[in-house]
């Protein structure tokens, strides 16, 4: 691979044509959405379009965040940037296919720096060699730029200043409860006195654990760029992409692959804490965590590309939950190393994303009773006891299990929760907690069968008529014409259209379109979809939550209305940022992109949307 290869070859942000390069003559704050992701499944950073490391947590996804100016754009927040001087305007992209972010700077001489950044991932020995390390190379294009290192990594969510050591070739970042290594073949007393100097040549620096290379620095850091880009180049190669938007769903495969904690299998639902679902709401969750909602989602988009990897890995976590809940209570979320409990504080020494607080870490909602889990689970499991391409196949020991489980939601189904959208102070019977249940029960009758379990497969198919026949009733609301939130409710919730994704109810029922008539009229702004009408512990919802303007592009295509769902699509690939990237929220009137970054939710709905629209490949071939 050349290490300047041009931007006119990156995949593109918004559809298959355009150049996807970011060109901005400003510096802007490092409060923005405006970012690219690295990450190796151990561990992820989010670089703004300047080439500064305004994330990154460790040493895993719910960690320490040691660069922390996302939430902390003043003095005292934590980032590590290359200052060019004479700064005129940036481009930034992916390496096609790959999750190597480029980024250049270039002065008003034209003069122009090319960083890549990375996190090494690549197999060696039998495994997958993923360090905690951080790559980034800084090579010149042309002239003598004169560049300035700021690396000022903080502890302790940025109370904690480090100690400062030094060796010939590295710098050690030493803290009560960790210590970070520099290792570079820049010089160090220009690195650490912040002095600009002139880029004459590469220049490599590793930040991670204290160790000492076994390498040179720059061998090292091309080596594993070398074997990074063509890790994931195989990867993707390995997908079956659809014809159209191919870049786009790649891209979101990618991201989805780089959300999972690998040491484990969980999911985890963003990389981000605190970003708020909308200015001034103080809707700022955390999300580093693994929901088991969330995560089956991840694990159908990637299926649906012939990406099984993900599943197993996944499946390893997920039979920890359910062997250990033995058929009872189970959490809707957990952390990535199955901590139950994940208590909620506010930081209030951190002035927050674009200075909205509150900053929150933990998230309350693992108190929460949301009885949808039992059918995310059974979802989540189920492809295993059909596919035979997996290296470890489900059988009838992990049945047994399942059922349990099962029982669960039949138990459960028709009890007031706190519902998909986690409501702190309101309790119903959800209509998508009792259709959750009702598809772990129609799953588990398929497995059955496929088991050749023919008394099991008829008690559970028993247990789904009698749950659905309940929604299909009970959930309707006659006056509005449309299926509501609840059982005998009457508010609006987009989360109803997951009643055909899941297989309950028919996309030509003529009560399923009005539905989807009855959402476009009352949720809808443009192609954007919030989530539901009814204000909740925070008011009304102002801004369009991604994954449901994803389903109703879905349940469009669906019942026929084809082209207007691709309209919808295209609106959406366009809310992307300039590297193909989203996170939770889009703001229907400003387009700003708002909630944690990247949202998992989002980039699925970006692969399956490309699945069901896209002319087949027997179209051109």
């Amino acid at each position: 691979m050349s290490s300047t290869s041009s931007p006119s070859s990156i995949d593109t942000p918004s559809n298959d044509t355009s150049t996807g390069v970011s060109n901005d003559g400003d510096r802007p704050s490092t409060s923005s959405l405006d970012l690219g992701v690295i990450g190796n499944c151990s561990y992820s950073a989010l670089i703004d379009k300047l080439g500064r490391v305004v994330w990154c947590c460790l040493p895993r996804f719910d960690g320490d965040p040691v660069f922390n100016a996302l939430l902390d754009p003043g003095e005292n927040g934590s980032l590590w940037s290359f200052e060019l001087e004479n700064f005129s305007h940036s481009e930034q992209w992916y390496e096609p296919n790959t999750a190597v972010l480029k980024t250049r700077l270039y002065d008003t001489l034209g003069q122009g720096v090319e960083i890549t950044d990375f996190a090494p991932r690549f197999p060696s020995r039998g495994r997958f060699f993923r360090p905690q390390t951080l790559v980034r190379r800084v090579l010149p294009l042309n002239g003598a730029p004169r560049l300035r290192v700021l690396l000022r990594p903080r502890f302790d969510w940025g109370r904690e200043v480090p100690e400062i050591t030094r060796g010939s070739n590295h710098v050690r970042y030493v803290g009560s409860e960790m210590i970070l290594r520099l290792n570079t073949d820049a010089p160090i007393s220009y690195l650490l006195d912040e002095t600009a100097f002139v880029i004459s040549r590469p220049f490599n620096f590793l930040l991670g654990p204290d160790e000492t290379l076994t390498g040179g620095i720059g061998d090292t850091a091309r080596s594993f760029e070398q074997e990074t880009v063509t890790y994931w180049r195989n990867w993707s190669r390995s997908l079956a992409t659809p014809l159209e938007w191919q870049a786009a769903v790649i891209r979101a495969a990618i991201t989805l692959k780089m959300s999972v904690y690998e040491d484990t299998g969980a999911i985890i639902a963003a990389m981000t804490t605190s970003v708020p679902e909308a200015p001034g709401s103080a809707r700022n969750w955390d999300y580093r965590y693994c929901w088991l909602r969330d995560a089956f989602f991840v694990v159908r988009a990637l299926n649906s590309i012939s990406e099984l990897g993900t599943m197993e890995d996944y499946l390893r976590w997920l039979t920890n939950v359910v062997v250990r809940s033995a058929g009872g209570h189970v959490q809707p979320l957990y952390g990535i190393g199955l901590e139950e409990a994940l208590p909620e504080q506010i930081l209030d020494h951190l002035p927050g994303y674009r200075h909205h607080a509150p900053v929150r870490v933990g998230n309350q909602a693992y108190e929460h009773f949301q009885h949808d889990v039992y059918g995310n689970i059974i979802l989540g499991a189920a492809q295993a006891f059909h596919d035979v391409r997996l290296h470890h196949r489900a059988g009838i020991e992990q049945f047994k299990h399942l059922e349990a489980v099962g029982e669960r939601a039949f138990e459960m189904y028709d009890r007031p929760d706190a519902g998909m959208w986690e409501l702190r102070t309101r309790s119903r019977i959800h209509t998508s907690s009792a259709l959750m249940s009702w598809a772990a029960c129609d799953r588990l009758a398929k497995i059955a069968v496929r088991l050749e379990l023919t008394d099991r497969a008829t008690y559970w198919i028993e247990r789904a008529d009698m749950i659905g026949k309940r929604i299909l009733t009970e959930a309707w609301n006659e006056e509005r014409q449309t299926y509501a939130e609840s059982f005998g409710g009457r508010d609006l919730d987009a989360s109803v259209l997951l009643m055909v994704e899941v297989g309950l109810i028919s996309p030509t029922d003529k009560r399923f379109i009005a539905t989807v008539d009855a959402l476009e009229k009352y949720l809808c702004d443009g192609p954007y979809m919030r989530r539901y009408e009814a204000p909740d512990d925070f008011g009304r919802p102002e801004t369009a939550f991604n994954i449901c303007t994803f389903w109703r592009i879905d349940a469009l295509a669906r019942i026929g209305r084809k082209e207007q769902a691709r309209e919808i699509f295209e609106a959406m690939l366009a809310a992307r940022n300039h590297v193909g990237l989203l996170s939770e929220d889009t703001h229907p009137v400003t387009g700003q992109m708002w909630g944690n970054f990247p949202q998992t939710y989002s980039m699925v709905g970006i692969i399956n949307c490309a699945m069901r629209l896209s002319a087949s490949w027997e179209s051109v071939i």
